[in-house]
């Protein structure tokens, strides 16, 4: 592996709408970043064109003595066995994108691709709650739900790299309708930004007589946001909203825990803003739905890294781990 002090790394978080690029070293400090609108490519050839257009002039920038390791992508359904990106449902391009192959013939790089959720969980990993831990789960909690489970240091991929969609695992059989898969209660259906936002405007359905901060804002115009908002300000309904997602969540970590036996679970994404409203009734709820051997033996914690950083650290952090396999094999 290259001299630590002058390794870096280029990490790609694809989103649906917009694309961050980040130039990272081994710190976890990001020296360049910026982005580019990933929904103006109308094909995968011409965003990678786009993409090697705005970070070369970066790359030449750098010391002579800075040498690029690698480009780690984070993307929605990124198969880090396959290099590519498929049947992703917020991208304009469809099918089975060959997206590694696509970068590293543009770049001359070597590069490696994973699911946004997993590549969150290695940048936990890499820079931040979970140095030095083994065995951990790291949940998303954005507009939607996603997970990544690390056993004994390593991702949980599976047979096909794409296990450990907790998200997507029922949690209240026959429940809420997803409006993405069309399945029934979903971890993800409640527990999201967008299931909080659901839930509020459902309570207050239900509750027509009952004041609430929340009924000066339109039903589109409730979101997470403005529910913790009015929770804070001591609006009951608001406060329900969390007490009813923490109930679902906490039971939903409890099972979780109970199939891997991790140190911690770390919560990230947009979500966690609310702080003790979402976290005090999830922790109960988890310690409640646990066996006695496993009651306080996980923690449940914040993520540490800044979320305005975290894709462009999580798609870093790939590279490290990429070259730390390549390491290992040739030993």
């Amino acid at each position: 592996m290259t001299d630590l002090l002058n390794a870096l790394a280029i990490g790609v978080d694809i989103g649906g709408t917009n694309t961050k690029y980040g130039i990272v070293n081994h710190r976890g400090e990001i020296l360049h970043q910026s982005e580019i609108k990933t929904e103006t490519f109308a094909t995968p050839e011409l965003f990678v064109d786009g993409l090697h257009d705005a970070i070369k002039p970066l790359i030449d920038k750098l010391p002579s003595d800075s040498i690029v390791e690698g480009i780690g992508i984070g993307a929605p359904n990124g198969n880090p066995f396959r290099g590519t990106i498929e049947y992703a449902p917020n991208l304009r391009w469809k099918g089975v994108i060959r997206m590694c192959d696509l970068v590293t013939e543009r770049f001359k790089l070597p590069s490696i691709i994973n699911n946004d959720a997993k590549a969150a969980a290695i940048g936990e990993m890499t820079y931040g709650a979970a140095r030095g831990m083994k065995d951990f789960i790291m949940i998303t909690l954005g507009t939607g739900v996603g997970s990544g489970i690390v056993v004994n240091g390593h991702v949980v991929y599976g047979h096909d790299g794409f296990a450990g969609e907790l998200g997507h695992t029922t949690i209240r059989p026959g429940g809420r309708k997803h409006w993405g898969t069309g399945r029934y209660g979903s971890l993800e259906c409640y527990a999201s930004a967008t299931g909080i936002a659901i839930t509020a405007n459902e309570m207050l359905d239900e509750n027509p007589n009952a004041g609430s901060l929340m009924r000066q804002y339109s039903r589109e115009d409730i979101n997470s946001r403005v529910v913790a908002e009015c929770a804070w300000k001591g609006d009951k309904i608001a406060n329900d909203v969390y007490q009813f997602t923490g109930q679902i969540l906490g039971e939903a970590l409890a099972n979780f825990i109970m199939f891997s036996s991790p140190e911690a679970i770390i919560l990230f994404g947009g979500v966690i803003k609310a702080g003790d409203l979402i976290m005090k009734p999830t922790k109960e709820n988890m310690e409640k739905n646990l066996l006695p051997i496993y009651q306080n033996q996980v923690r449940l914690i914040f993520s540490e890294l800044k979320e305005a950083d975290a894709a462009i650290l999580g798609a870093s952090a790939l590279v490290w781990e990429l070259e730390k396999s390549n390491t290992t094999a040739a030993e």
